[in-house]
């Protein structure tokens, strides 16, 4: 679905940003006025920052299919699912009402399918059963955009084969795991006739035939031949193109990344400006820092705390015990690099 470009100007010499192409789950734009590297942070906040909706704990009550419980796990938690308004749901670590989840910080989803017949019975995304308590009507909805409206599939069964299991969505960042990411991919490209010199295409024979011009060769002017190098120029105009995966139209997409990026300024502001009695308020109050996925400390410090600590333990001491002990015992070199075989 193509729509006749539109400008949003916020001053005259501030940014502009001019749509060309909307679709239900692709956006082209383009963004001017800018420097480098305010379009890059929005391409990386947009990828790794915006908040959406999926499955994060799985209880197998059973499953007699030939798939491994931590497979079929591994794909719920990868179907996109709605998260409209998002904004609804609490991340986990930031809930009052519970330790685990609870219906204002996640979303209940069951599953229960068995095969009685003798043919192969398919078990899709749009058997997932979603809990009516839940923030929002639409947050937590399997994505289901195929013409038969089947969704993805999750498995296979055959005759008397069964899964039953209930699914828990939260609220998380692709920075902590791909499931949570809104796009499938968000690109940016600038100076299409390589006027700014800012890369060296390798060629062999002619580059203008092995590197053929992008489509947006045909919006800006060629160097013309003999034109001096303008050695203080710098990109100014950025073409953008954005693909959702379908938990989020892709305008919201774009919105919330500017509202992370907002978020995320504000906090440094906020740092370098605190105990400043001069700020006359710039950040009308607020304290917190971009939004984080559930258990994950983004400000510094978390799971790892001190040196090369990590999850099992620090250099000296594993979580398991110490030395060479783990959760099967001791090592074959034991402890102190001694060989537990010997």
């Amino acid at each position: 679905m193509d729509y006749e470009p539109m400008v949003l100007d916020s001053e005259a010499t501030g940014p502009s940003v001019k749509i060309t192409e909307a679709g239900m789950n692709k956006v082209d734009f383009t963004l001017e006025n800018v420097d480098l590297a305010f379009a890059n942070s929005l391409r990386r906040v947009v990828l790794a920052e915006v908040p959406t909706m999926a499955i994060d704990l799985v209880e197998v009550e059973a499953n007699t299919s030939v798939l491994a419980d931590e497979f079929i796990s591994h794909r719920l938690g990868l179907i996109p699912l709605n998260s409209k308004n998002v904004d609804d749901v609490a991340y986990s670590r930031e809930c009052d009402n519970c330790d685990n989840y609870c219906e204002q910080c996640s979303v209940t989803l069951t599953l229960h399918a068995r095969c009685t017949g003798d043919e192969i019975m398919r078990v899709y995304a749009r058997d997932l059963v979603v809990d009516n308590a839940r923030p929002n009507q639409w947050v937590g909805n399997p994505v289901i955009t195929d013409p038969e409206g089947l969704g993805t599939v999750i498995c296979k069964l055959r005759k008397g084969q069964e899964l039953r299991m209930k699914c828990i969505a939260k609220k998380g960042i692709a920075k902590e795991h791909a499931k949570w990411a809104p796009v499938a991919a968000v690109a940016f490209e600038y100076d299409p006739h390589n006027k700014l010199r800012h890369m060296d295409l390798w060629y062999e024979e002619d580059p203008a035939k092995e590197w053929p011009k992008s489509k947006y060769a045909d919006w800006e002017e060629p160097a013309q031949e003999g034109e001096p190098f303008d050695y203080d120029a710098v990109p100014e105009k950025f073409y953008f193109e954005v693909e959702s995966i379908g938990n989020l139209e892709p305008d919201a997409v774009i919105q919330q990344g500017i509202k992370v990026l907002q978020q995320k300024l504000a906090a440094v502001i906020q740092d370098l400006t605190e105990g400043d009695s001069n700020t006359n308020g710039m950040n009308d109050g607020y304290t917190g820092g971009a939004p984080r996925s559930p258990d994950v400390n983004m400000n510094g410090g978390g799971w790892q705390d001190q040196g090369y600590t990590t999850p099992f333990g620090n250099g000296n001491q594993s979580a398991w015990g110490a030395g060479g002990t783990t959760p099967y015992g001791a090592t074959p070199y034991g402890q102190n690099g001694s060989n537990g075989w010997s």
